[in-house]
Protein backbone atom coordinates (compact mmCIF):
# COMPACT_ATOMS: atom_id res chain seq x y z
CA UNK A 1 0.00 0.00 0.00
CA UNK A 2 1.29 3.68 -0.65
CA UNK A 3 -0.22 6.82 0.97
CA UNK A 4 -1.66 7.79 -2.57
CA UNK A 5 -3.97 4.23 -2.67
CA UNK A 6 -4.84 5.37 1.28
CA UNK A 7 -5.99 8.92 -0.31
CA UNK A 8 -8.07 6.76 -2.80
CA UNK A 9 -9.95 4.75 -0.92
CA UNK A 10 -10.37 7.32 2.07
CA UNK A 11 -12.04 9.52 -0.37
CA UNK A 12 -14.59 6.52 -1.30
CA UNK A 13 -15.12 7.13 2.83
CA UNK A 14 -16.09 10.55 2.71
CA UNK A 15 -12.79 11.65 3.38
CA UNK A 16 -11.40 15.14 1.58
CA UNK A 17 -8.15 14.69 3.12
CA UNK A 18 -5.56 11.75 3.68
CA UNK A 19 -1.68 11.18 4.47
CA UNK A 20 -0.12 8.51 6.32
CA UNK A 21 2.52 9.85 9.21
CA UNK A 22 4.65 6.88 11.00
CA UNK A 23 3.79 5.53 14.08
CA UNK A 24 6.69 7.45 15.76
CA UNK A 25 7.31 10.06 18.68
CA UNK A 26 6.40 13.47 17.68
CA UNK A 27 8.66 16.14 17.83
CA UNK A 28 6.24 18.20 19.31
CA UNK A 29 5.82 16.16 22.01
CA UNK A 30 8.46 18.20 24.02
CA UNK A 31 6.18 21.32 23.11
CA UNK A 32 3.07 19.61 24.28
CA UNK A 33 4.37 19.17 27.89
CA UNK A 34 5.60 22.40 28.13
CA UNK A 35 2.37 24.11 27.21
CA UNK A 36 0.58 21.66 29.84
CA UNK A 37 3.50 22.81 32.40
CA UNK A 38 2.35 26.86 31.70
CA UNK A 39 -1.16 26.32 32.68
CA UNK A 40 -3.05 26.76 29.52
CA UNK A 41 -4.57 23.28 29.73
CA UNK A 42 -7.03 25.29 32.41
CA UNK A 43 -9.18 22.67 34.17
CA UNK A 44 -8.99 20.03 30.96
CA UNK A 45 -7.41 17.73 33.58
CA UNK A 46 -7.53 14.67 30.35
CA UNK A 47 -4.76 16.75 28.85
CA UNK A 48 -2.19 17.01 31.89
CA UNK A 49 -3.62 13.88 33.93
CA UNK A 50 -1.27 10.30 33.41
CA UNK A 51 -2.59 11.02 29.70
CA UNK A 52 -0.40 13.56 29.06
CA UNK A 53 2.37 10.89 28.98
CA UNK A 54 0.69 8.48 26.65
CA UNK A 55 0.95 10.92 23.90
CA UNK A 56 4.47 10.81 23.55
CA UNK A 57 4.44 7.73 22.11
CA UNK A 58 1.30 6.59 19.20
CA UNK A 59 2.35 3.14 20.00
CA UNK A 60 0.98 3.15 23.43
CA UNK A 61 -2.19 2.92 21.62
CA UNK A 62 -1.54 0.35 19.85
CA UNK A 63 1.74 -1.82 20.24
CA UNK A 64 2.22 -2.98 16.50
CA UNK A 65 1.57 0.24 15.19
CA UNK A 66 4.02 1.13 11.96
CA UNK A 67 1.49 3.83 10.57
CA UNK A 68 -1.00 6.53 11.39
CA UNK A 69 -3.38 6.91 8.31
CA UNK A 70 -4.74 10.68 9.18
CA UNK A 71 -7.94 11.76 7.47
CA UNK A 72 -9.71 14.87 7.18
CA UNK A 73 -13.61 15.11 6.78
CA UNK A 74 -14.58 19.00 5.98
CA UNK A 75 -17.51 20.19 7.93
CA UNK A 76 -17.61 23.93 6.38
CA UNK A 77 -21.43 24.98 5.17
CA UNK A 78 -22.50 28.30 3.23
CA UNK A 79 -24.42 29.63 5.83
CA UNK A 80 -22.76 32.94 7.47
CA UNK A 81 -19.22 33.19 9.37
CA UNK A 82 -19.11 35.53 12.59
CA UNK A 83 -17.81 38.20 10.89
CA UNK A 84 -21.38 38.35 8.48
CA UNK A 85 -23.65 37.46 11.62
CA UNK A 86 -25.13 40.42 13.62
CA UNK A 87 -28.28 39.79 15.39
CA UNK A 88 -27.99 40.10 19.03
CA UNK A 89 -30.95 38.28 20.15
CA UNK A 90 -29.94 34.63 18.72
CA UNK A 91 -27.45 32.36 19.96
CA UNK A 92 -24.24 31.82 18.61
CA UNK A 93 -22.64 27.61 18.41
CA UNK A 94 -19.84 26.95 16.70
CA UNK A 95 -19.99 25.96 13.14
CA UNK A 96 -18.65 22.15 13.79
CA UNK A 97 -21.08 21.74 16.78
CA UNK A 98 -24.11 22.48 13.86
CA UNK A 99 -25.14 18.76 12.89
CA UNK A 100 -24.58 15.59 13.78
CA UNK A 101 -22.08 14.63 15.94
CA UNK A 102 -18.17 14.35 14.46
CA UNK A 103 -17.59 11.32 16.32
CA UNK A 104 -19.99 9.08 15.10
CA UNK A 105 -19.64 10.70 11.43
CA UNK A 106 -15.66 10.36 11.43
CA UNK A 107 -16.03 6.48 13.15
CA UNK A 108 -18.07 5.28 10.30
CA UNK A 109 -15.72 6.73 8.05
CA UNK A 110 -13.34 4.98 9.21
CA UNK A 111 -14.33 1.51 10.10
CA UNK A 112 -15.59 1.61 6.22
CA UNK A 113 -11.99 2.50 5.41
CA UNK A 114 -10.40 -0.30 7.64
CA UNK A 115 -12.51 -2.71 5.90
CA UNK A 116 -11.26 -1.68 2.69
CA UNK A 117 -7.58 -1.55 3.16
CA UNK A 118 -7.80 -5.49 4.73
CA UNK A 119 -9.61 -5.98 1.38
CA UNK A 120 -6.08 -5.18 -0.43
CA UNK A 121 -3.72 -5.46 2.17
CA UNK A 122 -5.18 -8.65 4.14
CA UNK A 123 -5.01 -8.98 8.25
CA UNK A 124 -3.44 -6.64 10.00
CA UNK A 125 -3.62 -4.60 13.73
CA UNK A 126 -5.57 -1.41 13.31
CA UNK A 127 -7.22 1.27 16.24
CA UNK A 128 -9.52 4.13 15.12
CA UNK A 129 -9.21 7.69 17.05
CA UNK A 130 -11.51 10.37 16.84
CA UNK A 131 -10.18 13.01 19.42
CA UNK A 132 -10.34 10.87 22.51
CA UNK A 133 -7.27 8.54 22.80
CA UNK A 134 -4.74 10.64 23.73
CA UNK A 135 -2.82 11.23 20.46
CA UNK A 136 -1.37 14.48 18.99
CA UNK A 137 -3.71 14.87 16.38
CA UNK A 138 -2.77 17.60 14.48
CA UNK A 139 1.29 16.75 14.97
CA UNK A 140 0.64 13.92 13.09
CA UNK A 141 -1.84 15.20 10.89
CA UNK A 142 0.93 17.41 9.56
CA UNK A 143 3.10 14.95 9.38
CA UNK A 144 0.84 13.33 6.90
CA UNK A 145 0.88 15.91 4.82
CA UNK A 146 -2.82 17.47 5.91
CA UNK A 147 -2.00 20.78 6.62
CA UNK A 148 0.29 23.17 8.32
CA UNK A 149 -0.34 24.31 11.92
CA UNK A 150 -1.28 28.28 12.09
CA UNK A 151 -0.96 31.02 14.26
CA UNK A 152 -4.45 30.23 15.61
CA UNK A 153 -3.31 26.72 16.44
CA UNK A 154 -5.34 25.31 13.88
CA UNK A 155 -4.46 22.66 11.51
CA UNK A 156 -4.45 24.50 7.80
CA UNK A 157 -4.61 22.73 4.23
CA UNK A 158 -3.58 25.58 1.73
CA UNK A 159 -7.07 24.30 -0.57
CA UNK A 160 -9.39 23.68 1.86
CA UNK A 161 -9.05 26.31 4.68
CA UNK A 162 -9.19 24.88 8.38
CA UNK A 163 -12.91 23.94 8.50
CA UNK A 164 -12.29 20.28 8.62
CA UNK A 165 -12.61 17.31 11.41
CA UNK A 166 -9.66 14.81 11.80
CA UNK A 167 -9.71 11.10 12.71
CA UNK A 168 -6.63 8.26 12.76
CA UNK A 169 -6.32 4.84 11.72
CA UNK A 170 -3.10 3.31 13.60
CA UNK A 171 -2.09 0.33 11.74
CA UNK A 172 0.60 -2.34 11.91
CA UNK A 173 1.28 -1.77 8.22
CA UNK A 174 4.21 -0.43 6.96
CA UNK A 175 3.75 2.87 4.73
CA UNK A 176 5.70 5.06 3.53
CA UNK A 177 4.65 8.31 5.25
CA UNK A 178 4.24 12.03 3.05
CA UNK A 179 5.73 14.98 4.05
CA UNK A 180 4.85 17.89 6.24
CA UNK A 181 4.08 20.97 4.11
CA UNK A 182 5.97 24.30 5.12
CA UNK A 183 3.88 26.80 7.12
CA UNK A 184 2.14 29.15 5.07
CA UNK A 185 0.61 32.35 7.86
CA UNK A 186 3.96 34.40 7.38
CA UNK A 187 3.72 37.74 8.71
CA UNK A 188 -0.12 37.75 9.23
CA UNK A 189 -1.44 38.10 12.74
CA UNK A 190 -5.32 38.58 11.96
CA UNK A 191 -6.38 36.18 14.09
CA UNK A 192 -4.28 37.38 17.06
CA UNK A 193 -5.41 40.73 16.73
CA UNK A 194 -9.53 39.55 16.20
CA UNK A 195 -9.76 37.26 19.18
CA UNK A 196 -12.06 39.19 21.74
CA UNK A 197 -9.69 37.79 24.83
CA UNK A 198 -6.39 37.36 23.51
CA UNK A 199 -6.18 34.04 23.79
CA UNK A 200 -4.07 33.49 21.44
CA UNK A 201 -0.38 33.73 22.78
CA UNK A 202 3.63 34.15 22.20
CA UNK A 203 5.10 30.48 23.13
CA UNK A 204 9.14 30.46 23.88
CA UNK A 205 9.96 29.30 20.49
CA UNK A 206 9.07 32.29 18.92
CA UNK A 207 5.45 30.33 17.59
CA UNK A 208 1.97 30.96 18.96
CA UNK A 209 0.08 28.91 21.59
CA UNK A 210 -3.32 28.92 22.77
CA UNK A 211 -3.73 29.27 26.77
CA UNK A 212 -7.19 27.89 27.07
CA UNK A 213 -7.91 29.79 30.18
CA UNK A 214 -8.34 32.87 27.87
CA UNK A 215 -10.14 30.99 24.61
CA UNK A 216 -14.22 31.31 24.69
CA UNK A 217 -14.34 27.65 23.39
CA UNK A 218 -12.97 26.89 26.61
CA UNK A 219 -15.24 29.23 28.58
CA UNK A 220 -18.26 27.62 26.97
CA UNK A 221 -17.43 24.13 27.04
CA UNK A 222 -15.33 22.64 28.72
CA UNK A 223 -15.38 25.35 31.71
CA UNK A 224 -17.60 23.63 34.75
CA UNK A 225 -17.44 26.56 36.93
CA UNK A 226 -18.47 30.42 37.49
CA UNK A 227 -16.53 32.24 33.76
CA UNK A 228 -14.45 34.95 35.00
CA UNK A 229 -16.56 38.26 35.18
CA UNK A 230 -13.46 40.33 33.41
CA UNK A 231 -14.17 38.20 30.55
CA UNK A 232 -17.46 37.97 29.88
CA UNK A 233 -18.41 40.57 28.16
CA UNK A 234 -16.02 39.97 25.39
CA UNK A 235 -18.10 36.53 24.60
CA UNK A 236 -20.45 38.57 23.07
CA UNK A 237 -23.34 36.20 21.68
CA UNK A 238 -21.43 32.67 22.00
CA UNK A 239 -23.34 30.11 23.47
CA UNK A 240 -21.10 26.85 22.64
CA UNK A 241 -17.61 27.54 21.40
CA UNK A 242 -16.20 30.36 19.14
CA UNK A 243 -15.07 30.22 15.20
CA UNK A 244 -13.46 33.85 15.01
CA UNK A 245 -10.01 33.31 15.48
CA UNK A 246 -10.90 30.55 11.78
CA UNK A 247 -13.41 32.85 10.24
CA UNK A 248 -10.98 35.81 9.79
CA UNK A 249 -8.25 33.14 8.35
CA UNK A 250 -7.63 34.20 4.53
CA UNK A 251 -7.18 30.46 4.23
CA UNK A 252 -10.58 30.04 4.92
CA UNK A 253 -11.71 32.42 2.21
CA UNK A 254 -11.62 30.17 -0.73
CA UNK A 255 -12.39 27.04 1.57
CA UNK A 256 -14.23 24.01 -0.02
CA UNK A 257 -17.51 23.51 1.65
CA UNK A 258 -19.45 20.22 2.42
CA UNK A 259 -21.78 18.74 0.40
CA UNK A 260 -22.10 16.28 3.63
CA UNK A 261 -26.14 16.75 5.12
CA UNK A 262 -24.79 15.70 8.75
CA UNK A 263 -22.92 18.84 9.13
CA UNK A 264 -25.93 21.46 7.95
CA UNK A 265 -27.19 23.01 11.19
CA UNK A 266 -30.05 21.55 12.63
CA UNK A 267 -30.94 25.03 14.01
CA UNK A 268 -28.84 27.64 13.19
CA UNK A 269 -28.52 31.04 15.27
CA UNK A 270 -31.08 29.91 17.97
CA UNK A 271 -33.45 32.43 19.45
CA UNK A 272 -31.85 32.86 23.10
CA UNK A 273 -35.08 33.81 24.69
CA UNK A 274 -36.30 30.26 23.56
CA UNK A 275 -32.88 29.09 24.83
CA UNK A 276 -33.37 30.49 28.54
CA UNK A 277 -37.12 28.68 28.76
CA UNK A 278 -35.29 25.23 27.99
CA UNK A 279 -35.89 22.63 30.86
CA UNK A 280 -33.10 20.13 30.99
CA UNK A 281 -34.95 17.06 29.24
CA UNK A 282 -35.79 19.34 26.65
CA UNK A 283 -32.03 20.48 26.40
CA UNK A 284 -31.12 16.85 26.51
CA UNK A 285 -33.77 16.31 23.26
CA UNK A 286 -32.56 19.51 21.37
CA UNK A 287 -29.03 18.37 21.34
CA UNK A 288 -29.54 14.37 21.58
CA UNK A 289 -26.33 13.47 19.57
CA UNK A 290 -25.02 16.84 19.01
CA UNK A 291 -22.00 18.36 20.54
CA UNK A 292 -23.45 20.59 22.31
CA UNK A 293 -24.30 18.21 25.05
CA UNK A 294 -20.81 18.43 26.42
CA UNK A 295 -21.61 21.85 27.43
CA UNK A 296 -24.35 20.50 30.29
CA UNK A 297 -27.45 21.79 31.11
CA UNK A 298 -26.55 23.96 33.27
CA UNK A 299 -23.31 25.41 31.50
CA UNK A 300 -25.11 26.19 28.79
CA UNK A 301 -28.02 28.05 30.88
CA UNK A 302 -25.13 29.85 32.07
CA UNK A 303 -23.64 30.81 28.88
CA UNK A 304 -27.15 31.77 27.65
CA UNK A 305 -27.67 34.08 30.47
CA UNK A 306 -24.11 35.60 29.44
CA UNK A 307 -24.76 36.01 25.66
CA UNK A 308 -28.49 38.13 27.26
CA UNK A 309 -26.91 40.47 29.28
CA UNK A 310 -24.11 41.02 26.12
CA UNK A 311 -27.37 42.32 23.87
CA UNK A 312 -28.30 44.65 25.65
CA UNK A 313 -31.73 43.93 24.56
CA UNK A 314 -34.42 45.22 27.24
CA UNK A 315 -36.62 42.56 26.20
CA UNK A 316 -34.42 40.31 27.77
CA UNK A 317 -34.71 41.51 31.14
CA UNK A 318 -37.91 39.00 32.01
CA UNK A 319 -36.53 35.70 30.83
CA UNK A 320 -33.28 36.78 32.68
CA UNK A 321 -34.70 37.52 36.06
CA UNK A 322 -36.47 34.33 36.01
CA UNK A 323 -32.82 32.65 35.48
CA UNK A 324 -31.97 34.86 38.29
CA UNK A 325 -34.14 32.85 40.35
CA UNK A 326 -32.82 29.54 39.78
CA UNK A 327 -31.84 26.97 41.84
CA UNK A 328 -28.82 26.69 40.77
CA UNK A 329 -26.21 28.97 41.98
CA UNK A 330 -24.36 28.91 38.70
CA UNK A 331 -26.97 29.95 36.81
CA UNK A 332 -28.56 32.42 39.02
CA UNK A 333 -25.03 34.47 39.41
CA UNK A 334 -24.27 34.79 36.14
CA UNK A 335 -28.23 35.86 35.53
CA UNK A 336 -27.88 38.72 38.22
CA UNK A 337 -24.57 39.59 36.15
CA UNK A 338 -26.40 40.03 32.50
CA UNK A 339 -28.93 41.74 34.59
CA UNK A 340 -26.63 44.40 35.64
CA UNK A 341 -25.49 44.56 32.14
CA UNK A 342 -28.50 45.46 30.56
Amino acid sequence: MTAEDIRRLALECGFELAGVAAALPAADSARYHQWVASGYAGEMRYLSDHRAQVRDDPRQLLGSARSIICAGKLYHTPWPTTTEFDEPARAWISRYAWGSDYHDELRRGLRQLDRLLRRSAGPFESRISVDTAPLLERSYARLAGLGWIGKNTCLINQRSGSWFFLGELLVSLDIAPDSPPPPRCGTCRRCIEACPTAAIVPSPDGRYELDTRLCISYFTIELRSAIPEEHRAAIGPHVFGCDICQDVCPWNRRAAQTTDHAFRPRDFAPQLERLAAITEPEFRDMFRNSPVSRAKYRGFLRNVAVAMGNSRLEKFREPLAKLAASEDPLIAEHARWALDRL
